[in-house]
């Protein structure tokens, strides 16, 4: 990009528009890496290109998301200072799939031991795990993160993962009760309905998803490219290989299925109380 004879806004966007359509969405400015959601899957993402980067000088093979993460893990190895990806841009740009890519190939180039490799499992499978509580469809991306979250993975001396933390913040909690029409509340409410066992529904009392008032209002209960059913199973295994096992899992279940139950109660005001109005309830709260 630096080398254009132009460097203006329009020039720019031309450059990133020629790329995009030949399917080159990774661009260099500098140290920099633009990268334009192709919204489909692409083929250089596999065992060849991680080869091809591991090692390599920056510009000695095209712009790839994969020389980026193969800088930063090099520079700590050798200069044995902490390195930081900062993933900016809006909806829909594809900051969750890129830090997917760069914690897997960090994982695949880092080496290790079985204890080394069950970290590196933990790591890679707290991602399914926070998107199915905290990523949603909106209108722009049917995967939305609906909040941010820092990934600190920590290596040993000779450069495996021996650690992690994640911290996230500012999470969308109105979404659960209200969402802008054609969105969905968190994936984790229409896992649970598809892909709960007929015993896991008899327990928790779950139906339909047009049943539950939370999710009806908006109207939009499935996307095209999200297996609600199959993810469900992946959040299962997810929590398992994180360390919350069947006991706590039934737990959190019970919790996300609560809160669909919630949503179903109404209130009416009957003097200075607030009274629930199904008739199977008669307990009363007070202002």
């Amino acid at each position: 990009m630096v080398l254009l004879s132009k460097i203006t806004e329009d020039s720019i966007v031309e450059n990133l528009k020629k790329r995009y359509m030949d399917d080159y969405i990774f661009t260099y400015i500098g140290s920099v890496l633009i990268s334009v959601n192709p919204f489909k899957q692409m083929p250089y993402f596999g065992e060849k290109e991680i080869e091809m980067y591991q090692g390599a000088a920056q510009y000695e093979n095209p712009p790839h998301i994969y020389a980026l993460a193969d800088s930063m893990y090099r520079n700590m190895i050798i200069d044995r200072e902490n390195q930081c990806v900062i993933i900016s841009g809006e909806s829909g740009a594809g900051k969750t799939v890129a830090a997917k890519y760069i914690m897997s190939y960090i994982s695949k180039i880092s080496g290790g031991g079985p204890k080394v490799q069950h970290v590196k499992d933990i790591i890679l499978q707290s991602n399914p795990l926070l998107e199915a509580f905290g990523n949603a469809k909106t209108v722009r991306n049917n995967n939305s993160s609906r909040f941010g979250k820092y990934f600190e993975i920590q290596f040993s001396p000779g450069g495996e993962p021996d650690g992690g933390k994640i911290s996230n913040f500012l999470l969308e909690k109105s979404r659960v009760v209200m969402r802008n029409p054609g969105e969905r509340s968190f994936h984790i409410f229409y896992q649970l309905i598809e892909g709960a066992s007929s015993e896991q529904k008899s327990s928790l009392g779950i139906t339909s998803m047009d049943y539950y008032y939370y999710l009806s209002l908006s109207g939009s209960y499935k996307v095209d490219d999200i297996n609600d059913k199959s993810d469900f199973q992946e959040t299962l295994h997810a929590m398992s290989v994180i360390g919350i096992f069947a006991e706590e899992q039934t737990l959190v279940l019970q919790i996300v299925a609560g809160i669909l139950h919630l949503g179903n109660i109404s209130f009416k005001e009957v003097g200075n109380y607030a009274a629930v109005e199904s008739e199977e309830c008669k307990y009363l709260w007070k202002f």
